[in-house]
């Protein structure tokens, strides 16, 4: 049977689920456990980093560093810390936890930008993975794993037994090819909705790739407008969290003042049920704008991939540009990053070509003379400019149909 990474194309499900009281428990001290191991995986690194700096070759330095380092391991810290023995905390929650410590090590020696590991505070969200192993089944489906389906609407998984589902999972559960599952989260969100996450490969496709039609278009983003096509079509922003801010503004405070309320009796947060009535409250105004703004996103950015051959974007740099007070909320709000992420996946799940290219010049530059705005003599364009007109050749211009033109442009020289 073959692994996961040997596997040619690789899928990710995610569904929610609808716990009982006695699965929400387990799910908890799942959550708790992984969540514990992880601290102390970065509590062992600090004290034997702090113990390494010491340089005379004291014995009770020396014993301490043994100690510590023995204990790095799912065996040696459930025997160091006997509730981690509770026959309800899944042994591959230890063995994720403490794999994705060391993947924390590795992000941050690959690219330095996350950070080193550090501690995970206590949260309303609850975490915990698993995997679903496949003990003596020749081959791998999504009905005979540790994990799998029982039928369209439950799913069996480890310690927490049978689990009624719902999501879109029906497509993939029709497939008739061997499917392995690999990695599974189970997610408490701040709402209080449970999710399910699985890692899924094949050596078949999940998708019917669609057929080629011959297009290419480029994309300019902007806040005006959320996208304008090379075409001159163009896709309205639709500001969710704009619309919400006002009703979110007015929960927040309300909650803001039951929190200082309760503060002042002394009373700790946790137990406070009316200030957990409110947070739960703005927690589903949170999602409710998270979920609009991801499903507008995945409609946009499926019809762009499955409509066209190739698909050009602008690099944006998110982080520079909400520098910008005076945009920063516009930028947030309208999910630039999380869009052309989801271009970059659904480009190679469809069997199309996505690239994005570098921005510079492409508003400032004639898209049919190549003149650029700013040099010979005049000033460059600013955002309050919408149209233009080229002082060289004369052609008239609509700014953002006039950028996405030159997107398109380098987008075809890059792939050439």
């Amino acid at each position: 049977m073959k692994s996961m990474a040997k596997m040619k194309y690789h899928y990710g499900l995610k569904v929610r689920i609808y716990p009982s009281d006695r699965q929400k428990k387990i799910i908890k001290i799942n959550s708790d456990a992984s969540r514990f191991i992880y601290n102390e995986m970065v509590a062992i690194n600090k004290e034997l980093w702090r113990l390494k700096q010491v340089k005379l070759p004291i014995d009770t330095i020396q014993n301490r560093i043994e100690q510590l380092e023995l204990r790095q391991s799912a065996k040696q810290m459930s025997n160091h810390f006997q509730f981690l023995e509770d026959k309800r905390i899944d042994s591959l929650t230890k063995a994720n936890a403490i794999q994705n410590y060391h993947k924390a090590w590795n992000a941050f020696r690959k690219v330095h930008t996350a950070g080193v590991p550090k501690f995970h505070r206590k949260s309303y969200v609850w975490r915990y993975q698993t995997n679903c192993q496949y003990l003596k089944q020749k081959a791998a489906y999504l009905t005979n794993g540790t994990v799998h389906f029982e039928d369209s609407k439950h799913v069996i998984v480890p310690k927490l037994g049978r689990l009624r589902v719902k999501g879109s999972h029906q497509r993939v559960l029709a497939r008739s090819a061997e499917t392995r599952i690999g990695t599974v989260t189970i997610v408490k969100d701040a709402s209080g909705r449970f999710f399910l996450s699985m890692q899924l490969a094949s050596d078949t496709p999940f998708v019917n790739w669609p057929q080629n039609t011959g297009k290419q278009i480029g994309i300019d983003l902007n806040t005006e407008n959320f996208l304008t096509t090379s075409n001159g079509d163009t896709v309205a922003n639709p500001r969710y969290y704009r619309i919400i801010k006002g009703r979110l503004a007015k929960a927040q405070r309300i909650l803001s003042r039951r929190a200082r309320r309760a503060k002042q009796e002394h009373r700790p947060l946790r137990t406070s049920k009316n200030y957990q009535k409110q947070r739960l409250l703005v927690a589903k105004l949170h999602a409710q704008v998270f979920e609009r703004r991801r499903d507008f996103l995945h409609n946009v950015s499926t019809t762009l991939i499955k409509n066209h051959d190739f698909v050009a974007a602008e690099e944006l740099r998110s982080k520079n540009m909400l520098k910008n007070h005076a945009l920063a909320m516009s930028i947030t709000d309208v999910g630039w990053r999380t869009f052309l992420g989801m271009l970059a996946y659904k480009a190679e799940l469809y069997h199309r070509q996505f690239l994005t290219v570098d921005p510079k010049n492409t508003m400032q530059a004639c898209h049919e003379c190549g003149f650029v705005m700013g040099t010979a003599g005049t000033e460059k364009l600013t955002l309050a400019d919408r149209e233009w007109t080229c002082p060289k050749c004369h052609a008239h211009h609509v700014r953002d149909h006039n950028a996405a033109q030159n997107i398109l442009t380098k987008g075809i020289i890059k792939l050439a």
